[in-house]
């Protein structure tokens, strides 16, 4: 047996292999599993937009008008005409200066981050950032101090431990954390910064779409915006496509096209995604009430949950947790819930910490109310059929030293 058929088993044993589902046809609130009708919940097209007729549309025009790929990176020929109107109309949309698009989320942050922190310099990162940030505080080189999840004292005190040399500073935080739903306190993250002459990104990809005004996001929300030095967001899940973005000043996103590595090194967004997402924000602005919607689908779910006597906590946030904690329970809950067309993802270490495996429901505003409190019924009765006691409130986990 070599190494790898080892590491394989060895995945096995602690719960922890993982594979592929097949899903045929488009992605909305219902979809076909592995030839089987369930009722999605653990997808990021939080306002449904993914298959909406318009969307489709604007990107099959533009794979006839532009072609399905940009041939090359941004910095050679790859800039087209549909890159930037999407990064105009995401600047006016986030109220900033400029905007620049990148491949994916994954991309972004670790192109912002490697651009304004390097060796000598020193990134204060929360605890339960996502793995594009974990990855491009490693990849930048600087000294990684992190602190606790979303707590402002742990962060004061590790800016004035580390608050000597001749380094740049940075504070980098999701805004609404995929795993938990919560939100980091940004005004006064936004506030330490300044005070420490440190600068900020602030990852806003499960935001926009899906709080704050007219759905532009968290940093809109705390009335911070052009506060935040860049703003990173999605395309891949409100907005229905694939790819994202930085927003900030002109002289930083200036600053990004020349220094940021996976910008300059990668070849750039396809039009028809550009296009979709185009259709998708224009849909998004046109028609605010679908973030009231999903807002409104978030609290029908949560209460829902309460009512069979799963523990959830009141509110409108889209993700809701529940923590199970072992890993194979995790996933017997969701092959309990799959058997009733229920489909919610298991998710497990490395993504989460040890002992706090969960179910993650993410809501769409495309749910109907019946769907959604079918599906609490279900994980109800699932969670009976197999013993697992949900009653707790979930609370925030604590995370992989990042």
């Amino acid at each position: 047996m070599n190494e790898i058929e080892q590491r394989l088993q060895e995945l096995e044993r602690l719960g922890l292999s993982r594979r592929t589902r097949m899903v045929s046809g488009p992605q909305g609130p219902r979809v076909t599993l592995e030839g089987e009708p369930v009722l999605l919940l653990c997808s990021n097209n939080y306002l449904g937009l993914a298959d909406h007729p318009r969307v489709r549309e604007a990107a099959a025009d533009a794979a006839m008008r532009w072609g399905v790929g940009a041939g090359a990176s941004r910095l050679v020929s790859g800039t087209m005409t549909i890159h930037r109107r999407l990064e105009q109309r995401l600047a006016a949309f986030e109220g900033a200066e400029e905007c620049v698009l990148f491949g994916s989320g994954y991309l972004a942050n670790a192109g912002a981050i490697g651009a304004l922190a390097g060796r000598g310099d020193t990134i204060f990162s929360d605890e339960l950032n996502h793995a594009s940030i974990v990855d491009g505080c490693r990849l930048s080189r600087a000294e990684v101090v992190v602190y606790r999840h979303r707590d402002v004292d742990d962060l004061k005190r590790l800016l004035h431990l580390h608050g000597s040399g001749s380094g740049r500073r940075l504070i980098v935080t999701d805004s609404v954390f995929s795993m938990d739903g919560d939100l980091a306190p940004l005004a006064e993250i936004v506030g330490l910064a300044k005070q420490h002459g440190a600068r900020t990104i602030v990852d806003d990809a499960h935001a926009i779409g899906a709080i704050g005004p007219g759905g532009r996001g968290a940093i809109a929300q705390a009335g911070l915006l052009g506060e935040v030095d860049i703003a990173i967001g999605t395309l891949g899940k409100s907005l229905g496509s694939y790819g994202a973005y930085a927003c900030a000043s002109e002289e930083t996103i200036r600053y990004l096209v020349n220094t940021a590595r996976p910008l300059i090194f990668s070849t750039a967004p396809p039009p028809p995604a550009v296009a979709g997402a185009l259709a998708a924000l224009e849909l998004l602005e046109e028609e605010p009430q679908r973030v009231q919607q999903l807002r409104s689908n978030a609290r029908i779910l949560r209460n829902a949950l309460t009512s069979t006597g799963i523990g959830a906590e009141n509110g409108e946030m889209h993700i809701v947790p529940l923590i199970v904690g072992d890993e194979r329970a995790t996933m017997s809950l969701c092959e309990k819930a799959l058997e009733h067309g229920i489909f919610v993802q298991a998710i497990r270490p490395p993504t989460v910490a040890q002992g706090t495996s969960r179910l993650r429901l993410a809501v769409m505003a495309t749910h109907t109310a019946d769907e959604l409190r079918e599906a609490a019924c279900v994980l109800a009765g699932a969670a009976r059929e197999l013993d697992l006691d949900l009653t707790g409130a979930p609370s925030a986990a604590t995370a992989l030293a990042a």
